[in-house]
């Protein structure tokens, strides 16, 4: 199980704080950067149990996100500048994709048996606890338009990131499937969040 320090936690705050103050600069942005900072984004897990499942899991996956999305663009087009998109997308769709899970898993604690003791004993867990019901992209994308506004293709991006992991597709929903055909840039954050989870944070 993963596990950030205090330090690494502050280090990964401070690192998100200064790519939105360098980059983002929408009507709005100062009230989303006050909801982040008052909100358990920063402190929140990334999952309950399959990848960062720890305090300060949220961010840093976020992070990690962004750093494997720039990295797509730049593979697909040489560099962030001959790519169509700005970097101010690319932080806005990369650090902001996983909104949803802000609010969204609460601390409690179970009974676990102890490998080395064989005693039982109380351990902390997180536990999903959903007060917002809508499906994981979509929830993202609208917490994200209530402070500010993005383009089709951002908002497209982020209801679409997850995939063929999306619930809806379980049902034969295919406009994720066309979405992802339709605009590049919900290929390459699906990609870059593929990879993030699966390499930079295997546990």
């Amino acid at each position: 199980m993963a596990i950030l320090t205090k330090q690494e936690i502050q280090a990964v705050k401070d690192k998100v704080l200064e790519l939105i103050n360098e980059n983002v600069h929408r009507e709005g942005t100062d009230k989303l950067v006050n909801w982040l900072k008052s909100s358990d984004f920063f402190y929140a897990p990334a999952s309950t149990k399959f990848h960062l499942s720890c305090e300060g899991g949220l961010a840093k996956h976020s992070l990690n996100v962004l750093s494997r999305l720039i990295r797509e663009v730049i593979n697909e087009f040489g560099s962030v500048e001959d790519s169509p998109y700005s970097m101010e997308s690319l932080v806005i769709v990369g650090l902001m994709h996983d909104l949803c899970k802000v609010g969204f898993y609460k601390k409690s604690m179970r009974n676990q048996k102890n490998e080395e003791t064989g005693q039982w004993e109380k351990v902390p867990f997180y536990m999903v606890e959903d007060e917002l019901p809508i499906p994981h992209g979509p929830k993202s994308q609208y917490i994200l338009r209530s402070f500010i506004q993005l383009s089709r293709e951002e908002s497209v991006a982020i209801i679409s990131h997850m995939g063929g992991f999306d619930s809806s597709v379980k049902g034969g929903e295919y406009a994720i499937g066309n979405a992802l055909e339709k605009y590049t840039l919900a290929l390459l954050l699906h990609v870059a969040d593929l990879k993030a989870t699966n390499i930079d944070e295997r546990e």
